[in-house]
């Protein structure tokens, strides 16, 4: 608890900074203002700047734009694609009005259409990532008007929502807000009308001036336009592109709002393990637990859990990994996911792949960086539940800097083999030129009650993104474990990486370097490899030929990938070359070759019957894949590899898909099978998986995630039902269940079992 004052006194700090900052700048970064009746102002270059007014009556928020005030003010309009063709208008009419009152920024669309019957709406279920492959309307507001962080926001026809938060222009998708939309259809488009409360935002208090921007997709033709010129290279992270935006005036933001939320839970549980000892067999129990969430200004904010509970979190989607390296499942815990790029160190804010080729058809090596913070290590051990006491958070931005503190505390877990045991975490980041930054970070991870032994973490790191396509990172970091053994030779606790990409429409390069040392450890962090120095490049040229009928861009790219361990002796390297395609439908077919080194200096198991000895290893692997567009009612990636494995044969096929039954019912089936031949003998590693889901409304779903892996002859199923009753209030019930394929007959025997229902209330001060 001491370590939760002392977040509450780096808070109160801060906010004390932020209530003596100097008037506001109320420059324009763009067209000077609009002058009444007129709504908008362009410049030569397609900058924009729009002026906001308080909503003249009331609104009736149903999605129809039919109230008079739609008629009396002028529409935002003219939008300017980024795709097929950067800086034509867009073909398609949208019209924009913008208005506020105390308590919220309202913006309604109207989409004109000339084909409705080719609207594309595949989805409605909230945060849905083929959201984007919708037609939708999206929202961008930089509440800071600092050009660099803010939120957007976008919904489809059926009234599905996606909302995320933006730091150094890059995407955090993890982020909630309370928010809402209604929308509506008439003859010739379709309308909506989007609803976000003040303080459900961050924001500079009593600032007149945001950032702003807006996205019309158009699915059936592939076109994506913007208020304001987006460059290609950007791609679908277009909305991301805050620096570009425009800036919108005459809104007035409140100077001070009440902003206290506490949300109670209660559940119950019933469980059943036949594995454990003894066997529990449907023990019930029940548990009650709270988040509080207090915003000391606008621009600071506390969190605080007790008890804390996630037992709606659907299960880690199961991966079949052929390296002899563990896999970075990702977070899925709402409270760890907000504000969580305050927290990532080395790597948020580097430009992501523009080009527009989805990530899931790109075979580029992990760069195995260490990650320092990695929330997944608090509440999880030994893939087991720990549980979660209590903790806290604080999050504060002023003057460019941003601050963020965490402390958690976890009890005793017998069965995972864990202590009580306090994590804490402090991050500063300071904004520098224009979309830049550079920070530091420590952590720690140590006994909750005295002896044992400590960990620590820290390190500093810079990111500068130099225009629209070169991006310069790096960072120097340090681990120490108190009351441990010395290592018995001079080992590095160091690690520092050094990192240059330039992003390009029609070219690209990547440089890297990283070294990890035999005895960095950052025990709340992560390390997929340890004990090596990695160099990388990769180069790539990406033209849109005008002679290839139906193809839009093909891509052109070769890399190297070279591992040395703590004796200079190469470990591992991987040359690699690729030819893709991106079709004008978004279909995308590509092909990779590679040739691979693995020096193994310990018996590596594939797979059951397969163990291939110590030694050098050197093979050739060819790969094939297609990818049907997202827009597709069928879509996915196929995957076909065939090639050398370690002195063998491997021959693997993997289907990726997605198969849409309306806007309501979805499946996303996931195959791969893997047969390996080798000299040390012959087995296989396969994966049958599929998602079901069926959305009822966008705040309602219920969806079950199906797994069968050979590697560990189990099948499981994870069942979840979601009910958003109001906003920020949730009813859930969660069904889990693991069987083990080797027993006779159907179902599968079981091993565990599992039933719960939680109940979530906010309340609102």
């Amino acid at each position: 608890m001491r370590r939760l004052g002392l977040l509450v006194c780096v808070c109160l700090l801060v906010a004390s900074n932020a209530r003596a900052q100097p008037a506001l700048d109320d420059r324009i970064d763009g067209p000077s203002a609009p002058v009444a009746p007129d709504v908008i102002t362009r410049d030569a270059e397609g900058h924009a700047t729009v002026r906001t007014t308080r909503l003249p009556s009331p609104m009736a928020f149903d999605g129809a734009l039919n109230e008079s005030f739609y008629t009396d003010t002028k529409p935002v309009t003219d939008f300017v694609q980024q795709e097929p063709f950067q800086g034509r208008p867009a073909t398609e009419k949208t019209e924009v009005w913008v208005f506020f009152d105390d308590q919220y920024v309202y913006v309604s669309a109207r989409m004109l259409e000339t084909d409705s019957s080719r609207r594309v709406t595949s989805d409605m279920r909230r945060d849905s990532s083929n959201l984007f492959n919708n037609d939708h309307f999206a929202v961008m507001f930089d509440t800071f008007y600092d050009r660099r962080n803010g939120y957007f926001f976008y919904a489809n026809e059926m009234g599905g929502m996606v909302d995320a938060q933006l730091t150094n222009e890059t995407p955090n998708n993890n982020w909630n807000g309370l928010w809402d939309v209604r929308t509506a259809q008439f003859d010739g488009g379709w309308t909506a009308e989007f609803r976000f409360p003040f303080r459900s935002l961050r924001f500079k208090a009593g600032g007149r001036l945001w950032g702003v921007n807006f996205r019309r997709v158009v699915r059936w033709k592939n076109e994506h336009s913007f208020l304001t010129p987006i460059p290609q290279s950007y791609g679908r992270r277009g909305l991301a592109k805050i620096s570009s935006a425009g800036t919108l005036v005459g809104l007035e933001s409140p100077r001070k709002l009440r902003n206290l939320d506490v949300k109670p839970y209660a559940l119950g549980s019933a469980l059943t393990n036949r594995r454990a000892n003894p066997p529990i067999n449907n023990d019930t129990g029940a548990e009650f637990g709270v988040d509080a969430k207090w915003g000391i200004t606008q621009s600071v904010i506390t969190d605080f859990t007790y008890n804390t509970d996630f037992a709606q979190v659907e299960d880690d989607e199961a991966q079949v990994n052929l390296t002899r390296f563990s896999v970075q499942f990702p977070e899925k815990r709402d409270f760890f996911l907000e504000g969580q790029d305050v927290f990532n160190f080395a790597g948020g804010g580097a430009m992501q792949g523009g080009n527009g080729i989805p990530q899931a058809t790109v075979q580029n090596p992990p760069n195995n960086a260490p990650v320092l913070f990695f929330s997944r290590r608090i509440g999880l051990q030994n893939s087991q539940v720990v549980p979660i006491l209590a903790g806290g958070r604080a999050i504060g931005r002023n003057h460019g800097f941003q601050v963020g503190a965490l402390h958690m505390r976890t009890d005793d877990a017998v069965t995972a083999g864990a202590v009580a045991t306090d994590y804490s975490v402090v991050r500063v980041n300071r904004d520098v030129l224009s979309r830049s930054r550079i920070g530091v970070i420590a952590t720690r991870r140590g006994p909750g009650a005295g002896g044992g032994y400590e960990n620590y973490a820290y390190g500093a790191d810079a990111n500068f993104n130099f225009g629209t396509n070169l991006n310069v990172s790096s960072y120097l970091a340090r681990t120490d474990s108190t009351n441990r053994p010395a290592p018995a030779k001079a080992a590095s606790e160091l690690s520092y990486r050094g990192h240059v990409n330039w992003n390009a429409d029609r070219t690209g390069f990547q440089l890297d370097h990283t070294f990890v040392g035999d005895q960095f450890n950052p025990e709340i962090g992560f390390l997929r490899r340890s004990a090596f120095a990695r160099t990388f490049g990769s180069a790539r040229y990406s033209p849109r030929p005008t002679g290839w009928r139906n193809i839009r861009k093909v891509f052109y790219e070769a890399s190297y990938d070279y591992y040395e361990d703590p004796n200079h002796d190469p470990e591992s390297r991987e040359a690699q070359g690729a030819m893709r395609m991106e079709f004008t439908n978004s279909d995308q077919w590509a092909f990779e070759f590679s040739r691979m080194f693995e020096k193994l200096n310990a018996r590596f198991v594939p797979s059951t019957g397969v163990t291939v000895p110590v030694g050098a290893y050197e093979f050739t692997q060819s790969r094939v894949l297609y990818t049907l567009s997202p827009a597709r009612p069928v879509s996915g990636t196929l995957q076909l590899t065939y090639g050398g494995f370690y002195g063998g044969t491997l021959r693997e096929i993997t289907w990726r898909g997605r198969a849409e039954f309306g806007p309501r019912f979805l499946m996303e089936p996931a195959i791969s099978l893997n047969y390996f031949d080798t000299p040390y003998g012959n087995g296989d590693r396969h994966l049958v998986s599929s998602r079901l889901t069926y959305s009822i409304t966008p705040r309602m779903f219920a969806s079950a995630l199906i797994q069968y892996q050979s590697s560990t002859d189990t099948v499981s199923t994870n069942a979840r039902f979601r009910w958003e009753y109001q906003p920020g209030s949730e009813l859930f019930v969660v069904y889990s269940d693991g069987r083990n394929t080797l027993g006779v007959g159907f179902p599968p025997p079981l091993e565990n079992r599992s039933l719960v229902v939680k109940v979530t209330r906010l309340f609102r001060w």
